[in-house]
């Protein structure tokens, strides 16, 4: 099966393919989406709120991702695997961005990045991309610097906050980034943005017009219910059905119904 590559992920875009991404933090879960086409899975620093149970992403660490990095690219043989760039492994310099980017490909085995910001991480992206290290970029909101936006609400519906994240794709763009995410911002500077490039971007909550969509995995097959965003579709409800099971079991067990005559050795 052969392997999706950054530049696989461009030529979609010239060719008006839709991109389709998703997270996975385990090895059951990357095999699923794997084996379902999904294009791109990234290894998330969600993996702190949706895994871990933490209030943020800030708190996740390094060695954090590159485990469950590592586990994932075991489980991948089509998808391009992209190891998230934790709160603080990119921002302090240029090399020290290098260098940890450099365990997500040599340790872990993603095949490339991510990282959130624009104009002020533009060399370290540049550095990583001189390395041999492709970037994904991310814009909009941006969950690690949630205590700096006060929140998660939309991002960029002022002008000047707009015309900023325009300014920044490019910058991204010219650093080197095989494409962009964009979270939670109006669909139409969604558009916008996605016209003005000449690589991918790839929407959460940012609209139908961007050149491909990511969720995470665990929003939209419904196990994650601490909250709902507006723009998560539920393809499933697998909470409800996981506690229904779980609860069926604890019955069987305490009534004395499990396990069977069937289910047991002579």
């Amino acid at each position: 099966m052969p392997k999706v590559t950054t530049k696989q992920i461009w030529e979609m875009k010239v060719k008006g393919e839709k991109i389709v991404a998703l997270t996975a933090y385990e090895y059951l879960f990357a095999k699923l989406l794997d084996e379902a086409g999904v294009d791109l899975i990234l290894v998330g620093d969600s993996l702190g709120m949706v895994f871990a149970g933490y209030e943020s992403t800030v708190r996740v660490t390094m060695e954090q991702m590159l485990y469950h990095t590592r586990i994932v690219a075991s489980a991948v043989e089509r998808a391009l695997v992209v190891g998230d760039m934790p709160f603080m492994s990119f921002q302090v310099s240029p090399e020290e961005a290098l260098r940890n980017a450099g365990r997500f490909l040599q340790e872990a085995g993603a095949q490339a990045v991510k990282v959130e910001g624009g104009e002020e991480v533009a060399e370290q992206v540049r550095r990583m991309v001189q390395a041999g290290i492709p970037v994904l970029g991310h814009l909009g909101l941006t969950p690690q610097s949630v205590y700096q936006f006060g929140g998660y609400g939309v991002r960029a519906k002022e002008r000047k906050e707009a015309e900023k994240l325009l300014h920044d794709a490019q910058v991204l763009q010219e650093a080197g980034a095989f494409a962009v995410v964009l979270e939670k911002i109006p669909a139409g500077l969604a558009r916008r943005v996605t016209e003005s490039l000449r690589i991918p971007t790839i929407g959460i909550g940012a609209g139908p017009f961007c050149d491909g969509q990511i969720l995470v995995t665990q929003d939209m097959l419904g196990l994650f219910e601490r909250f709902r965003p507006k723009f998560v579709r539920r393809y499933a409800e697998l909470g409800k059905l996981a506690r229904e099971a779980l609860a069926g079991y604890v019955e069987d067990v305490r009534e004395g119904r499990f396990p069977s005559e069937e289910e047991s050795f002579v």
